[in-house]
């Protein structure tokens, strides 16, 4: 798959401070792309050099084949985490002057205010200041001012903070979107299950040092533990499970089925395969479910992080 954005081998250092420690990471087009970390891993670093708000000090930033330019700041959609509207500007005014600075004529940016405006039932807004907006109804704003000059990169961290369930399910939507109509989303957050929803790329950044990237299933893949949700409707359950725990490792859990006895989470060792597991069950009883348990983006998280 064709990259869009490379950063290569990538440093950065504040006095005696590491950001970035030698950080490569690869973005394909037409992705959207989680960019995760704990607080203070090197996440915003990374995003301020590729939106060349500051330089790395060494390595280099290639977008879509090309060095990274101060040209291509028009090819870049930026929706910081610290908000960056002016208060006291009215919000048509303010849309219409940063629409400018992204290149965009006085007609070609307020037909695409009005479109966007109307889209998120917002007109009325126009002549408000920003002081006048409640938080999520300012995210709103800034929001379309991030994505009205059409980039082919869009930079999110934490675009949901803010909003409430509805109006983070649009902005949700909004992202799908435009990621099918052609753009590349770089989306930085602490949320797992946005991440859950939305990537089918990741990198996590900890302690300034890339520790994984890939596709978010082929990492799931990687961080199986061979463990299998099973459940089972018997007649001597008491029996059964004596049985189970002597050959298997495993756990009750609590929420079973109206149509089971026994729900268990069964830990197969390195040799053992699902259907050694299944034909041992199925000659003591009815299998009423049976599933691989997967991790989730945040159990990778937490793992990979406190591996590190």
């Amino acid at each position: 798959m064709e990259n869009i954005l490379t950063i290569d081998s990538v440093c950065k250092n504040y006095g005696d401070f590491t950001a970035l420690n030698n950080v490569s990471i690869s973005v394909p087009k037409g992705s959207v792309f989680g960019l995760l970390g704990p607080n203070g891993a090197g996440k915003t670093s990374l995003i301020r050099i590729i939106n060349q708000i500051t330089l790395p000090d060494s390595g280099k930033v290639i977008l879509d084949g090309e060095d990274l330019n101060p040209h291509h700041i028009k090819n870049i959609g930026y929706l910081p985490e610290e908000r960056g509207l002016y208060k006291s500007m009215k919000v048509g005014e303010q849309a219409m002057y940063l629409a400018q600075l992204k290149g965009l004529s006085h007609s070609e940016a307020k037909k695409r205010l009005k479109y966007w405006f109307e889209k998120f039932e917002i007109s009325d807004w126009w002549n408000k200041k920003i002081q006048e907006l409640s938080k999520g109804m300012a995210q709103k704003v800034q929001f379309i001012v991030t994505v009205m000059h059409n980039p082919k990169l869009l930079i999110f961290d934490e675009p949901f903070s803010g909003f409430d369930p509805i109006n983070a399910n649009l902005i949700k939507d909004e992202i799908l979107q435009l990621r099918d109509e052609g753009a590349t989303i770089i989306f930085s957050t602490h949320r797992m299950e946005s991440v859950e929803e939305l990537c089918d790329h990741i990198a996590l950044i900890n302690k300034s040092n890339k520790i994984l990237d890939g596709k978010l299933n082929d990492i799931k893949q990687q961080f199986k533990t061979n463990q299998f949700e099973v459940g089972l409707s018997c007649n001597n359950c008491e029996s059964l499970l004596k049985e189970i725990n002597a050959k298997f490792i495993t756990k009750s859990i609590k929420s079973i089925a109206f149509n089971e006895n026994i729900r268990l989470l069964v830990s197969l060792k390195n040799d053992e395969t699902s259907n050694d597991l299944i034909q041992f069950l199925n000659n003591k009883a009815q299998i009423t479910h049976f599933t691989e348990v997967i991790p989730s983006a945040n159990d990778i998280f937490l793992k990979a992080v406190s591996n590190n």
